[in-house]
């Protein structure tokens, strides 16, 4: 991975440049302007958002965030994880996950968590590969008011 590089997505410009891949794994995502305002509430929330960068090509995303809850205490959640379709197999989503459980080990979380659709089985067999394992089924309900 030569002129590659792991980097943290501050600025709106770098936030429109990367809606495209981001897309990929959210499609319902269609307008920047509230993409932008999304990322700047959620960033309120400790929302952060880590880039690979290949010849500077965004090429994988991983959207994360620290929480602390009764379960688990303090630790890593992963919102975003993707990888351009015609960049897989480089090992972009494996190094991402990488940086980010350090960087949670270095943050003093005592476990790291994502979620997936039951129904993608490469992202799940994916994470068993990256040593995640599964541990909870997530129970959700559609509510009438409208996402912000």
């Amino acid at each position: 991975m030569t002129d590659s590089a792991l980097k943290h997505i501050e600025t709106d410009d770098e936030l429109h440049a990367c809606l495209p891949l981001m897309r990929e794994l959210r499609p319902h995502l269609a307008d920047a302007g509230d993409f932008v305002a999304r990322i700047a509430r959620m960033r309120a929330e400790s929302y952060r958002l880590l880039a690979a960068v290949d010849a500077d090509q965004v090429v994988a995303l991983a959207g994360y965030r620290y929480q602390e809850n009764l379960i688990y205490g303090r630790f890593m959640y992963v919102d975003d994880l993707v990888v351009d379709s015609t960049r897989r197999s480089g090992r972009w989503g494996a190094r991402l996950l990488l940086a980010l459980e350090g960087m949670a080990r270095a943050a003093g979380c005592a476990k790291f968590v994502l979620d997936t659709g039951l129904s993608n089985a490469l992202a799940q067999r994916f994470y068993f590969r990256q040593g995640l394992l599964t541990s909870a089924i997530r129970f959700s309900k559609l509510l009438d008011t409208p996402a912000a």
